[in-house]
């Protein structure tokens, strides 16, 4: 064998709510595992300000902290987080081989596949602005939405899930203003019913939105385009909800893992375990549904539990 391969028992990739709660457990139970943090370590949490849904924070915490408090119980138990990212896997045989950025050649027991989903946005400058600045830019509705409790805000989609969180915000927001921006909904007649039906869900179709507006700190409009009369005009809001999708971080094991229509990793019911036997999955990378911190991190000890029976039938 090689001097640049390395056998590794347990392999975890990615750093999220997860990745480290796999972490902890595979420690414990001296599965020596090593997690490559990917290329948002930490991830989507880290670009969250502040976190009030996480049990045994009753003051809240930032999801930064929050990360970096996982990552140090991981590290406290000897998982052997590394910088880095996967680049390729080959699934094929017995033996899970699995390639890092830097030209590593790893050769895997098991694999937790803990990468996550990445929200879409639409890519305005000022969006990504007061995104990066936690001013009023979310892709959360169930994160974020009790931060701008008898508020005025806007979200953007026209999916099922873009229904479900206006309806959402709709119960703690003063107003809720929805941009479609076609001339029909995505969603099913059932969810667009129930929007339609809200009274303080104002619901704009062909609308784009134009800029995002503020102090330079927090939101205070949206600039939006009525594409039927070609008119602009402000919309006062005090936050902006992104709601147009999720991509799972999943294309490299597209060859080799059995996937969803859009790309989610399909997991056998009630369990962590995917097609290939001895690789598991966590996270959102296989969640569409609930996509939360708290859900992330139970299915990430699934993760662990499984992967550690796995190793145990092999003895």
């Amino acid at each position: 064998m090689s001097d640049t391969i390395e056998k590794v028992k347990c392999l975890i990739i990615g750093s999220g709510p997860a990745g480290y709660t796999a972490a902890i457990y595979a420690s414990r139970a001296n599965m020596f595992p090593v997690l490559y943090q990917g290329t948002q370590p930490g991830g989507q949490l880290t670009t969250t300000n502040e976190v009030e849904n996480w049990p045994g924070n009753p003051e809240g915490i930032t999801g930064p902290q929050m990360m970096v408090g996982l990552q140090e119980q991981a590290q406290r138990f000897g998982t052997d987080v590394r910088d880095g990212w996967v680049t390729k896997v080959d699934f094929t045989g017995p033996i899970h081989k699995v390639w890092i950025h830097d030209g590593k050649e790893l050769h895997c027991e098991t694999v937790i596949i803990s990468t996550g989903a990445s929200a879409k946005y639409l890519g305005l400058p000022s969006e990504q602005h007061y995104l990066q600045m936690g001013g009023g830019v979310s892709a959360c509705a169930v994160c974020d939405g009790f931060f701008y409790r008898n508020q005025e805000v806007v979200i953007v989609g026209a999916g099922d899930s873009a229904c479900e969180e206006a309806h959402y915000l709709s119960k703690l927001c003063k107003k809720v203003t929805m941009l479609v921006r076609s001339e029909q909904f995505r969603a099913s007649k059932i969810m667009e019913a129930r929007v339609r039906k809200t009274e303080n869900i104002e619901i704009l179709m062909n609308h784009d939105t134009v800029e995002v507006l503020g102090d330079g700190q927090v939101v205070t409009s949206v600039k939006v385009l009525n594409k039927t009369t070609n008119t602009e005009h402000e919309i006062p809001a005090t936050g902006f909800f992104v709601a147009i999708g999720h991509k799972p971080n999943t294309d490299i094991f597209k060859d080799f893992i059995t996937l969803d229509e859009t790309g989610y990793i399909v997991n056998v019911p009630g369990s962590s375990k995917t097609n290939v036997t001895g690789v598991f999955v966590s996270g959102d990378a296989a969640d569409h549904v609930y996509r939360q911190a708290i859900t992330a991190a139970g299915t990430g000890c699934m993760a662990a539990l499984d992967a550690e029976r796995y190793l145990a039938s092999l003895e």
